[in-house]
């Protein structure tokens, strides 16, 4: 047997999202059982300034969070914090960019059902009404918040002139599949209601994510269409999950890449699952849900991340399915590299590339 035939069959048997027994709601349930998974081909190298990223990560502390509770998972340090680190040693500023103003609002009665309104400052008050970014962070359901994903949020409201919306919702394990999706939509409802009363233009909204929250961008389009609300004028989906098959390329070929690997598919499908079939539901898997008549969409991917392929296969399902698609991988990258173009290049081409297509779309 080959190396690649026993690692694809240990990747479908050991590191499937859908695990084979599901966590309890509790923040402090054990993680799953490790995977038997043996790569013995090690991920394609990181670009120079990626690599430092990733080395700053791992000196401030961080642990594999495929062994860890969700508890401990969310102390864990961030790439954008191995980011900040980078920034100090460069003697760059770490400080929030005061062009772009925030305020938080909550969109439901739940504590985690808030949002962090972006304006740029300039614009306060002034002027004609602006368009409108809802955004979705990443953390695999789990972990993670607004605070962490604040560079994308920050970066797209200064570069667009818009009102950028970062969604907030009820995290896994405590609430499970779906109040992900079910507190996305709800944001968004939100947000066409009163972009207006924040200076925002409800009629000139895109959707965009990171990740998770690439998905929920993607699966709220599809909820927008078929109840009859304003439809986004484009998606933004970075690495967004997006196909529950294990066997995917990039599954395989970066099997232990950082900062994402294939094992923490499975840890967090484990917590945010109620059961297996979770895993097959259209907004999880969403190559298997109806994505005809959906707005023109970018989807942006890492070379270097177990979720290359679920980008790559989910524009050809959009293609095929009729919707104007634009995909594109970036080299020397990995998971978690958007938002840091202030020290990788890499994320600096992806963030021009991202904020030109959405200009085309809110702009003209």
């Amino acid at each position: 047997m080959t190396n690649r035939l026993f690692l694809g069959l240990a990747l479908l048997v050991g590191t499937s999202t859908v695990a084979s027994a599901q966590s309890t709601m509790s923040p402090n349930a054990p993680p799953p059982p490790p995977a038997p998974v043996m790569a013995t081909t090690p991920p394609a190298k990181a670009a120079a300034d990626m690599q430092a990223v990733l080395d700053a990560q791992a000196a401030l502390g961080a642990k594999p969070i495929e062994t860890l509770t969700p508890a401990k998972a969310r102390l864990q340090p961030s790439p954008a914090d191995g980011a900040k680190m980078v920034m100090r040693q460069k003697g760059m500023s770490t400080a929030p960019d005061p062009a772009v103003t925030t305020k938080d609002v909550a969109y439901g009665a739940d504590p985690m059902q808030f949002a962090r309104v972006y304006t740029p400052a300039a614009t306060v008050g002034a002027g004609a009404p602006l368009p409108v970014v809802v955004y979705y962070h990443g953390g695999g359901w789990v972990i993670a918040d607004v605070n962490t994903y604040d560079a994308t949020p920050r970066l797209l409201s200064k570069q667009l002139n818009a009102i950028v919306v970062s969604v907030e919702y009820r995290h896994a394990p405590e609430a499970k599949f779906p109040a992900q999706h079910d507190d996305a939509v709800a944001a968004y409802r939100w947000v066409l209601a009163n972009a207006a009363s924040w200076g925002g233009n409800p009629a000139k909204v895109a959707l965009a994510g990171e990740s998770a929250g690439g998905n929920l961008a993607v699966a709220t389009a599809i909820y927008a269409r078929d109840n009859g609300l304003t439809a986004p004028l484009h998606i933004l989906a970075v690495y967004p999950i997006a196909n529950s098959a294990m066997q995917l390329p990039s599954k395989m070929d970066s099997a232990n890449a950082k900062p994402l690997n294939t094992p923490m598919l499975k840890w967090f499908g484990n917590y945010y699952s109620r059961t297996e079939a979770d895993q097959q539901d259209p907004r999880i898997n969403l190559v298997a849900a109806n994505l005809a008549k959906l707005p023109p969409t970018t989807i942006i991917n890492a070379e270097i991340d177990p979720l290359r392929s679920d980008g790559e296969t989910l524009a050809a399902a959009m293609k095929k399915a009729g919707d104007t698609v634009d995909q594109k991988t970036f080299p020397g990258v990995t998971h978690e590299f958007f938002g840091l173009g202030k020290v990788v290049r890499g994320a600096y081409d992806a963030e021009l590339y991202a904020v030109a297509k959405l200009k085309k779309a809110l702009l003209n």
